[in-house]
């Protein structure tokens, strides 16, 4: 018995030790919300303005705008941090986001030229175009109720995200149990009648 109550409680402690050590997750506000029939997918080239500023002040250490150039890359390839190839998914041309992105999505515990280790950064971007995707005529922007079902949308995603790092923990854990039982009960007699 003290077996089973000890095992149990190593699952349990191994699947908030999941939870609690899942890094912050990344926060997706739509501030302009737009309809379309082709949102962004991982493996397009996009271009995206943006401003970075540092969450802790409200610095700003770069911005496309400042350049008059969007910024261009492969979404979803590692070509940026992955708070960008995470919070840009599911984008319509001409949508604008802020993200909030913690020190685990974007650059850890090391130092980026203006940007301090273990920063949260919080970058104001607008998808301004998806390569081999025709630009639209006009912008269409979403009623105000989207931007909250939007936004509910990406705490759910998130939500199951951290469900299924738990539930992998504990099949983990639950193997692990499982060989220790294993190996325990070949070692003991059984009295039990």
């Amino acid at each position: 018995m003290q077996r089973v109550l000890f095992s149990l409680s190593l699952v349990a402690s191994m699947a908030l030790g999941a939870l609690a050590s899942s890094p912050s997750d990344l926060k997706i506000d739509v501030t302009l919300p737009v309809e379309c029939d082709r949102k962004t997918q991982k493996g397009d080239t996009i271009q995206v303005h943006y401003r970075g500023t540092l969450a802790a002040n409200g610095n700003k250490f770069d911005a496309s705008y400042d350049r008059g150039t969007p910024f261009s890359f492969r979404l979803g390839g590692g070509q940026v941090i992955k708070g960008w190839d995470e919070g840009l998914l599911d984008m319509c041309i001409g949508e604008k986001r802020t993200l909030t992105v913690p020190p685990e999505l974007g650059y850890g515990n090391r130092g980026m030229g203006p940007i301090p280790a273990g920063s949260t950064l919080v970058f104001e971007t607008e998808l301004m175009g998806i390569k081999g995707v025709p630009n639209p005529e006009s912008i269409v922007t979403k009623a105000s109720s989207s931007a909250s079902s939007a936004a509910s949308e990406a705490s759910e995603k998130a939500s199951t995200k951290v469900a299924e790092k738990i539930a992998s923990k504990v099949e983990e854990a639950a193997e692990i149990v499982g060989t220790m039982l294993a190996d325990t009960d070949d070692s003991q007699e059984h009295n039990e009648l």
